[in-house]
């Protein structure tokens, strides 16, 4: 029988991370009124996503971005059973036209709910960062280009779309947020440059979701 996973450790794991403060109920009111955009257009407000139901919500810089690319690239290897379980939504929300979003999903293998914010009204709602903060060493373990191959795939990526466009403001950062049911935010994470991603298997399990084997690797089962 597999060993029962341990309670989520949400401040110690949160002060690691250097855990933001919580916005202010003002603050995540004014950004719960913002509308997001689906796949097809369809504006949504942002607090349906989160308002019945727990969710990870992932905010990502530019879809030509290698990093954003390559950090949602894992995302997409979360099974849809893991969240159901703990029934909790994967949302990740870019900042592009939405007639970018199909493109990247195939582009990703990313199947879970994905949004846009073309506007960026939630991002500086919730003030997220525009710009590097280069002082800040941090290092995604989702991302294997390195700046200088990662840049030019993404130029390429740029060159050969059907609209050259960056698909987003390439200065603004993204960040994490665990909201839901209702006006409780469990987790807040705001990106200081393109790599400062949190762990995927961090904030699942923050949200109280199974972990996920990123290796190539045979996982070993507890039986």
């Amino acid at each position: 029988m597999a060993r029962p996973l341990a309670p989520p450790v949400t401040q110690q794991v949160g002060r690691a991370l250097g855990l933001e403060l919580p916005p202010e109920p003002g603050e995540l009111q004014e950004a719960a009124r913002c509308l997001v955009l689906d796949a097809n257009g369809r504006s949504i407000p942002f607090k349906a996503l989160y308002g019945e139901h727990k969710a990870i919500v992932l905010f990502v810089r530019n879809f030509l971005c290698y990093t954003c690319k390559e950090y949602v690239e894992d995302l997409a290897k979360v099974p849809k059973a893991f969240l159901h379980e703990a029934n909790v939504r994967l949302i990740v929300i870019g900042q592009s036209s939405y007639h970018h979003i199909k493109p990247f999903c195939n582009l990703t293998g990313y199947t879970h709910e994905m949004y846009v914010d073309p506007q960026r009204e939630i991002y500086k709602t919730l003030g997220m960062k525009r710009g590097e903060d280069n002082n800040a060493s941090v290092q995604s373990p989702h991302v294997k280009s390195n700046m200088l191959l990662g840049s030019i795939r993404s130029m390429w990526r740029a060159m050969t779309s059907p609209a050259f466009d960056f698909q987003g403001d390439p200065a603004q950062q993204g960040g994490a947020l665990i909201l839901g049911p209702g006006n409780e935010v469990h987790f807040l994470h705001l990106d200081k440059n393109r790599l400062d991603h949190v762990p995927i298997n961090t904030i699942l399990q923050l949200a109280g979701v199974k972990p996920v084997n990123f290796s190539n690797k045979p996982q070993i089962m507890d039986i």
